[in-house]
């Protein structure tokens, strides 16, 4: 056999391996996302077509009622502004605290430095539940049950994920700079902010990706924190749109469900390739 024949041969066994590759992964994607269309093409259906046997997959006629009826029998614009409002002043609030402890983490060097960093880290592995009732308990002593304060406030001061993020990207920048910038007279908050700072965009927009979305999908705090309706997010009204029309129509109920995923799923799409960049650029695999 020549060496050309060997060539073409593993050539064509790389191509075939490379498309059951692909046809693996459409049809995990297709599987992924089926869910997802199902709820959006039932949010079309009446509850008459909803009831009828055999269930037809497409709307026979489309309802796109559906959305305006189910905006209107709840107040969900208050509760997207209550949402939109949170996610950003905790993003803001996280991309500044995180940077800060991240960067000296990373490169301020003291006795327990190293412990205290993974003590921190650590308190990522409680689940929510266990500190759910302390929590609790603090945020009543501090008066802020039954308001925004306590998703804001907590959740901006302490992201141990955020924090670990961006040291990771802290350490993957090269000390050249802030050296250069000792030389010139800079202290150590001139340093981060005019150096470490600029340097860290592409890390801070995928933190702020992440932290977004874990926020607007948050239920389990607000379900405990808030009684006031004028006071709820996205989640915790798609709950109580369920309970009252858990039992009589699904298309309603897919209706609001898709008002209150498409955002944040736009929002995936289009930061999904920045946040696997900057994975890859903060050096996860390797420091």
């Amino acid at each position: 056999m020549t060496t050309t024949t060997v060539i073409r041969t593993g050539g064509a066994a790389g191509r075939v391996r490379r498309l059951i590759l692909h046809i693996v992964l459409v049809l995990a994607g297709l599987a992924m996302v089926y869910p997802f269309i199902w709820m959006l093409i039932t949010s079309f259906k009446s509850l008459h077509q909803l009831l009828t046997a055999p269930l037809s997959f497409w709307p026979q006629p489309w309802v796109p009622q559906n959305y305006v009826q189910a905006w209107n029998d709840m107040p969900f614009a208050q509760a997207y502004v209550n949402s939109i409002y949170i996610a950003v002043l905790v993003v803001i609030g996280t991309l500044i605290t995180a940077s800060m402890a991240g960067y000296g983490f990373a490169r301020i060097k003291f006795k327990g430095s190293r412990v205290l960093f993974v003590i921190f880290l650590a308190t990522q592995m409680i689940p929510m539940q266990v500190t759910l009732i302390p929590f609790y308990l603090l945020m009543s002593k501090l008066g802020w049950v039954d308001s925004h304060l306590s998703l804001i406030i907590p959740a901006a001061l302490a992201n141990p994920f955020a924090v670990f993020l961006m040291r990771q990207f802290v350490l993957s920048l090269p000390h050249e700079l802030e050296e250069a910038a000792l030389v010139d007279g800079a202290g150590r908050w001139r340093i981060f902010w005019s150096v470490v700072l600029p340097n860290l965009r592409p890390g801070l927009g995928a933190l702020a990706i992440i932290v977004a979305l874990s926020t607007w999908n948050n239920f389990l705090l607000p379900l405990v924190m808030l009684n006031n309706q004028d006071l709820f997010t996205v989640p915790l009204l798609l709950q109580s749109f369920q309970g009252q029309f858990g039992s009589v129509n699904y298309g309603l109920i897919m209706a609001a469900s898709a008002v209150a995923t498409v955002p944040m799923l736009i929002a995936f799409v289009i930061g999904q390739r920045q946040i696997l960049n900057s994975m890859a650029a903060s050096g996860l695999g390797g420091k």
